[in-house]
């Protein structure tokens, strides 16, 4: 099967940034505390449900994070670089390159998935995929919480990133409303939705959803 042209920018753009991406971006305990809530929130409804995979773990920050919270957890990402990255960082954890697209995950395996800022980049034709990817691969009662920019509908082209960069990825920044109905259309259903408005050195909304997998 051909690869999908916005995994390919995904991969050489982090890929690119990946060095300057792992010393830019906050580490977990630095975040909000709305945000660090949301995560301690989901470490607690995953953890005992099963092993959990961090989809678009980028360095692993997160994942590390996750596991000192007590989640049997690996990690996934499009971008060897970023593997690599976080296999050094965090030689206690497992981390795989792939794709939120076509996981090499069991149907059924996980107990809870985490997709945290990584799917604003999939194009909103390829979103259906990835979250009957995220259905698929949970156990019944699963959990899924999914976190990012959201918007009105704009369509983000940057040229450079993480240390000025080049870089070709594309951003979707979608209605939190569409989200939570794609979410429900791959069978996931959402029990949790926080917006956060633009605050201090954030420039744009972020959306968190908990979502689970009916019995």
């Amino acid at each position: 099967m051909t690869e999908p042209s916005h995994l390919a920018a995904i991969r050489e753009s982090y890929d690119t940034v990946a060095a300057d991406y792992t010393r830019l971006v906050k580490e977990p305990a630095e975040l909000d505390p709305v945000s660090r809530a949301m995560l301690a929130a989901f470490a607690e409804l995953a953890a005992p449900l099963g092993p959990v995979a961090d989809l678009g773990c980028g360095p692993g920050k997160v994942t590390a994070h996750l596991a000192a919270l007590g989640v049997p957890v690996c990690g996934v990402d499009v971008s060897p670089r970023m593997i690599e990255l976080a296999r050094t960082a965090y030689p206690e954890l497992r981390f795989t390159v792939g794709s939120m697209t076509a996981l090499d995950i069991a149907d059924g395996e996980l107990g809870g998935s985490l997709a945290y800022y990584t799917t604003h980049h999939t194009p909103p034709q390829w979103l259906p995929t990835v979250f009957a990817e995220f259905h698929r691969t949970l156990a019944p009662g699963g959990r899924l919480m999914l976190a990012g920019h959201v918007g009105n509908g704009e369509h983000l082209r940057p040229t450079r990133a993480y240390g000025d960069h080049p870089v070709s990825y594309e951003s979707h920044l979608l209605p939190p409303d569409r989200i939570a109905e794609l979410l429900h259309r791959a069978g996931l259903v959402v029990t949790t939705r926080v917006v956060q408005e633009p605050d201090g050195g954030v420039k744009r909304q972020a959306g968190t959803f908990l979502a689970y997998k009916p019995e």
